[in-house]
């Protein structure tokens, strides 16, 4: 491990995760990685997902290689990396507990919320896909060795506002707040994943955060997974950094 801050972001699915690294993207200070053990979980899996065989190309599906490069040379020179990660994808040898000196937080969103968005992109098969459970589970054991509760964030809250949220962020991990963060280029960024290109169309028409996110009226079987992971939500829920 070499010097510099790096930042575990851990959540689900369409948690508008990408639109919080592009946010930390915009930091002069900050590098960025998208879901580095992706292609570990695909080839491990062999989970039916969109560009599957082009991901594994794309990347190294290595556990062990992963996890050292995410402990290693922070990129492009920079002091803060932050590092965008799915718990769900943490089937291997690798989990939370191997990265002691990473500063780790939590976004979650209501998964009502979560099962709309990812049910228009992807078949929904199962509420295991969308990781609340891996969530809880992370959280518990990574504040125990803490000695208090991770930092937990809601996306609907940062999106109603950013500013607010997003300096409490920057408040729980140790880091100065920075107004760039409010904004990014439209379009794709260099650090994206190959499989933004299914994935990443509303961020990438984006130049910042929008309006918090309506509900809507979920299939019946979008319910029932929603309502799986409803106890899970509101566990996490329980330590967000909301405004006081």
């Amino acid at each position: 491990m070499t010097d510099g801050i790096r930042v575990a972001m851990w959540s689900g699915p369409r948690n508008i995760s990408t639109a919080m690294m592009r946010s930390f993207s915009s930091r002069g200070d900050c590098a960025v990685t998208d879901e580095p053990f992706y292609g570990a979980f695909l080839k491990q899996s062999g989970e039916p997902q969109p560009m599957a065989a082009e991901t594994m190309a794309d990347m190294d599906c290595d556990w062990q290689s992963v996890a050292d490069a995410m402990s290693g040379d922070i990129p492009a020179g920079k002091t803060v990396w932050y590092q965008k990660h799915m718990p769900h994808h943490m089937i291997g040898p690798i989990d939370i507990m191997d990265f002691p000196q990473h500063r780790h937080a939590f976004l979650i969103r209501d998964p009502d919320l979560v099962v709309a968005s990812y049910e228009a992109k992807n078949d929904l098969r199962a509420a295991d896909l969308l990781g609340f459970t891996k969530l809880v589970d992370y959280h518990k054991r990574i504040s125990d060795q803490l000695g208090h509760a991770a930092p937990v964030f809601d996306s609907n809250e940062i999106l109603a506002d950013p500013q607010g949220q997003l300096s409490r962020l920057c408040a729980a991990i140790d880091i100065e707040w920075d107004e760039a963060m409010l904004s990014w280029p439209k379009g794709s960024h260099p650090a994206d994943g190959i499989w933004g290109a299914h994935w990443y169309g509303a961020v990438n028409s984006s130049t910042g955060f929008g309006a918090p996110t309506p509900f809507k009226t979920l299939s019946d079987a979008g319910r029932k997974i929603a309502d799986e992971c409803r106890v899970d939500y509101e566990y996490l829920a329980s330590f967000r950094w909301a405004a006081s």
